[in-house]
């Protein structure tokens, strides 16, 4: 996969961190709260610089190890199907697994809208592990080191997600370990922005990701990339441009 093919998926990491910011954002936003602080009130400009570096530095170590976790399930959806796609080697059952990559990406767009909630389904698949990793989150908590931050980052990243899941759906498609990975790193970083803005500051950003215009808008984008693809795949758009905007054939080994 070359990084053309995979900025749909950054993109939806992107908008779809609205949604990102309302699952992480408590325990993103303890970063900032967990800075030393002086024993008396202070202007903001006179706290430590080495408050401010290690808070930084905490909020980068959590999002690296939760983009470690995407990664390696990505891998490992990707390495499942792949042996699959291998036996069967068949032009149609790769037609339709991009079909349903782009069917994933609208499902997705109406999930950021509240439109359908379908997505919600597949987090009770991965409810059985949480509930066996969520205990260990307790023994990282409260934050007091970038390694604290990097381990508990790395649990987090298995936390039953809707939006994660439909990448990671997309991830297996992909039909090797390689791709897969490289689809979640895409997507991971498309939420950075948003999570290492939340660690910054706090909870301010929350307000802001909870109005119904900008999950409106965040779904309508990602909508629009999944539509994209779908008519690209019954042929209505033609190639070009079109494979900067949505996932195209080649991206899942397809030849159209």
């Amino acid at each position: 996969m070359n990084a053309l093919s995979l900025f749909p998926f950054f993109v939806a990491g992107l908008v779809g961190s609205v949604h990102c910011v309302g699952m992480c954002g408590g325990i993103v936003s303890a970063f900032s709260m967990a800075a030393p602080r002086p024993a008396f009130p202070v202007a903001v400009t006179t706290i430590p610089a080495t408050a401010v570096v290690d808070g930084g530095l905490r909020v980068l170590a959590y999002n690296a190890g939760r983009l470690g976790s995407y990664m390696a399930a990505g891998a490992l959806a990707g390495g499942m199907l792949g042996g699959v796609r291998q036996l069967a080697g068949a032009a149609p059952l790769q037609m339709a697994a991009y079909w349903l990559a782009n069917l994933m990406l609208v499902a997705l767009g109406l999930y950021l809208m509240d439109a359908w909630r379908g997505l919600a389904k597949l987090e009770a698949g991965g409810r059985f592990l949480w509930q066996r990793l969520q205990p260990l989150t307790r023994h990282l908590l409260p934050i007091r080191h970038p390694g604290q931050a990097l381990a508990l980052g790395a649990l987090w990243g298995w936390l039953p997600c809707g939006m994660v899941y439909s990448m990671l759906l997309t991830a297996m498609l992909t039909g090797s370990a390689s791709s897969g990975a490289a689809v979640m790193l895409a997507f991971g970083l498309g939420t950075m922005p948003a999570l290492v803005t939340m660690g910054l500051l706090g909870n301010r950003l929350q307000a802001w990701t909870r109005k119904r215009e900008v999950r409106l808008g965040a779904g309508l984008l990602v909508l629009a990339f999944g539509l994209l693809g779908l008519a690209r795949a019954s042929h209505g758009v033609s190639a070009g441009w079109l494979d900067a905007l949505c996932l195209t054939p080649s991206a899942m080994g397809v030849g159209l």
